[in-house]
């Protein structure tokens, strides 16, 4: 069985990946809080001691609003760190496959699906760091995966972090009356993130580089949120916003390597029948 160390084990999607994946892959983890304090010296002797196959690095500073607060903290977090766990694991050997985010989109004017090779300037500091993550990662680690992954959901249970998706934000409107906003102008998909950690097995695999990974999506977020309502049977008002944005990836690079995902209004679907709550 591959022995895969997985950072930032205790968030939204690293929960789901030792809840899920434990009985395929051998996971460790170090101590939670431990990869805040750590430095290079402290994850090469990680490495020696818990000799893994493959990197699963999914820590992360990933809420924007606070990444532009505080710039430094961000930098650490999400460009620092990266680029230490890539280099101990160049040096041992094992297989990294990390993170990066849609985010690095931010900004492209460009309208339809974005591809991976296209030239990039993020407009906001998280996309910016994840951006020179991954150009450093490769740069230490050729054969390391990059996975610039979607905004992700799940529905809360299981005593896991329920995160702050989009079907969450939707239940919690349709309990409390509220009405959310959206714009037919903003684009980009939304993944159910159990099939996302399910798709970490075959992109363990996967040859080095940049991958788009998630959901793609051929409805705007306005649109978007009115599929999710109508599959939960909910009724939330949604008002149209001004913003305009895309961040839609084109996800053919990691299909054509066999990583497949639903669309993001048949993710829904897949999501509600594992719960039980619609037949297959």
């Amino acid at each position: 069985m591959k022995r895969v160390l997985v950072t930032g084990a205790g968030g939204f999607v690293g929960a789901r990946v030792m809840e899920q994946l434990g009985g395929r892959l051998h996971l460790i983890c170090p101590p939670r809080g431990w990869m805040e304090r750590a430095g290079l010296g402290d994850i090469l002797n990680l490495m020696a001691e818990t000799r893994p196959d493959a990197v699963l690095h999914l820590a992360a500073m990933s809420n924007t609003w606070a990444c532009e607060q505080d710039p430094a903290v961000s930098y650490r977090a999400n460009v620092m760190l990266p680029l230490w766990i890539a280099q101990a694991a160049q040096k041992w050997g094992a297989k990294l496959v990390a993170f990066s985010s849609d985010q690095v989109y931010a900004g492209v004017t460009q309208e339809g699906s974005l591809s991976e090779d296209m030239p990039l300037s993020p407009a906001n500091v998280y996309g910016r760091h994840k951006l020179e993550a991954e150009q450093k990662i490769l740069s230490a680690a050729p054969d390391a995966v990059l996975l610039r992954a979607t905004w992700m959901y799940d529905l809360p249970g299981y005593g896991l972090p329920a995160g702050s998706g989009l079907l969450l934000q939707l239940l919690r409107a349709g309990l409390r009356g509220d009405s959310l906003t959206f714009s037919s102008h903003d684009w980009r998909g939304v993944t159910y993130v159990r099939q996302a950690v399910e798709n970490l097995i075959p992109a363990l695999e996967l040859p080095g580089g940049v991958y788009n990974y998630g959901s793609e999506n051929d409805r705007d977020m306005l649109a978007t949120a009115r599929c999710f309502c109508q599959a939960l049977g909910i009724s939330v008002p949604l008002n149209e916003g001004d913003r305009a944005r895309n961040l839609l990836m084109d996800t053919s690079k990691a299909r054509q390597a066999g990583v497949v995902f639903d669309d993001t209004c048949a993710g829904i679907d897949r999501c509600l029948t594992n719960y039980g709550l619609k037949k297959p």
